[in-house]
């Protein structure tokens, strides 16, 4: 057997393998202890500075109630802290919005931003996104936590050779590392990403129909609640919107949500509404709406007809606006129009009549190429969104995607890699009370799909829409289909 070396410079460890190549350690040193104390209180002073430049609010908050309770006592402290306490509850109670921002946000990320610290260094290590590199291993850098009542947003800051990629990998690793529900990847800039933490399902329970607002901001129409708990805005000015379900999901909802945004515009002459309805079920029920702010139409024929006039009118503001004017402003001169197409596969792939499945392609075609600069807005329902059913679905800049049959519909409807980046649209519950209304929003300008929940309109509602809002009794209207 070897002869074990030892001494401070060079030493081979015990090994009972005669064979084994042998193993240096390097020498060491003796660090005298003035030197160590040194710099461990260099150490301590520097981080007590940095505590303080980082928190002087705690900081001098602590020292005050050190400093008072020196001089007036603990009587008067505890006095002083039941006030302030009374204070922050009288805020909350009258101002629930600035306390949230001001006050609740700011603690519940500090807060959340400590419990990812402290486990940061082991999920990472355990899930093998910590590697190791020449004896050391190198963690993900944890950057800024940005916490809501639902949902968890995490800053993380790659290690050299590491992707999106890695992280997706171990999704389900990281959400029960750090005791969530659900853990998505979202893209940031290059070399970092954002870790999407769901700690609580805020879209559980149905959402009631939204109050009708005093005015409606054609950017941000309200319909519905976002997964961290914030206010689903869509937008219908500058864009066109496809809308992918199967039967059930509630696509019928959504439309009336939108609808029911809109009606203080429509109310204002600043919107109108062309309605294309073949089923005969879904936008019947508020008819009356449609036949005052716009057009309703049911027969093939007859949607056929309103398609192509809208067509015609939008191919004549473009002629008027050409060299004036580069973006559309709502007037009563010049209103935006929206065009709901509910059921759009029956006009372009089940309508026996070829040629008027060809005449419906092309209106449809025009108004999404050629509408968005001069006020007109597409927004079209189907069921099945495969192409050789919906062939401009590429047409559509954003797109919702309702509980799905099939995994693969999902990057049909909302691009390709959507459900790898977290769009489980074909898991969405088929029930009325948890999957109806569920949906993920892919935007133009975000590729990161966002869970939702559109707002459920009632037939109550539609009919309380209709009564405020539908023309006066024993008025004859016309509209596209006809007298009406």
């Amino acid at each position: 057997m070897r002869k074990v070396v030892t001494g401070s410079q060079v030493a081979q460890l015990r090994n009972p393998d005669p064979f084994a190549v042998p193993a240096w350690r390097s020498p060491v040193y003796r660090t005298p202890f003035l030197m160590v104390a040194v710099v461990q209180a260099a150490r301590l002073a520097w981080r007590l500075l940095r505590f303080v430049l980082r928190h002087p609010a705690g900081v001098a908050g602590g020292l005050a109630a050190v400093l008072a309770w020196r001089l007036i006592g603990w009587p008067v402290l505890a006095a002083a802290a039941v006030g302030v306490a009374g204070v922050l509850a009288v805020w909350r109670w009258r101002f629930p919005a600035s306390f949230s921002r001001l006050v609740a946000a700011p603690v519940r990320s500090r807060w959340r931003a400590w419990q990812y610290r402290r486990r940061w260094s082991a999920v990472m290590t355990i899930g093998r996104l910590a590697p190791v590199y020449q004896g050391r291993t190198l963690l993900p850098v944890l950057g800024k936590v940005t916490a809501t009542g639902y949902t968890d947003r995490v800053a993380v800051r790659l290690v050299s050779g590491q992707s999106a990629a890695d992280f997706a990998a171990r999704a389900d690793n990281l959400a029960h590392g750090f005791g969530a529900v659900l853990c998505r990847v979202r893209s940031a800039k290059a070399g970092a990403l954002v870790l999407e933490f769901v700690r609580r399902d805020a879209l559980a329970a149905i959402i009631p129909a939204l109050p009708i607002a005093e005015r409606a901001d054609l950017r941000a129409l309200p319909v519905g609640r976002r997964e961290d708990g914030l206010p689903w805005l869509v937008r219908v000015h500058g864009t066109h919107v496809l809308i992918a379900g199967a039967t059930g999901a509630g696509k019928a909802s959504l439309l009336w949500s939108i609808v029911r945004a809109m009606l203080p515009a429509m109310a204002a002459g600043l919107v109108r509404v062309q309605a294309a309805d073949p089923k005969l079920m879904e936008l019947a029920y508020g008819r009356a709406i449609f036949d005052r702010y716009g057009r309703y139409a049911a027969d093939p024929e007859a949607i056929v007809t309103m398609l192509e006039g809208a067509v015609a009118e939008m191919q004549a503001r473009a002629a008027r606006f050409a060299g004036k004017h580069r973006e559309h402003t709502p007037t009563s001169e010049h209103p935006f129009v929206v065009i709901v197409v509910d059921e759009v596969a029956f006009l372009t792939a089940y309508q026996p009549d070829r040629q008027l499945r060809d005449r419906v392609k092309a209106a449809l075609a025009t108004l999404t190429t050629q509408g968005r600069a001069v006020g007109f807005c597409v927004i079209a329902a189907l069921q099945d969104p495969r192409k050789e059913v919906m062939s401009i679905r590429n047409l559509f800049p954003d797109r919702i995607a309702m509980r799905l049959d099939e995994p693969e519909q999902v990057d049909m409807v909302l691009g390709d890699g959507a459900r790898d980046r977290g769009a489980l649209a074909d898991l969405i519950p088929n029930g009325p009370d948890h999957g109806a209304g569920v949906a993920y929003v892919r935007l133009e300008t975000d590729p990161d799909p966002v869970r939702v929940r559109a707002a459920w309109v009632t037939d109550t509602d539609i009919q309380a829409m209709a009564a405020e809002y539908a023309p006066p009794p024993g008025l004859r209207l016309v509209s596209a289909g006809g007298d009406r």
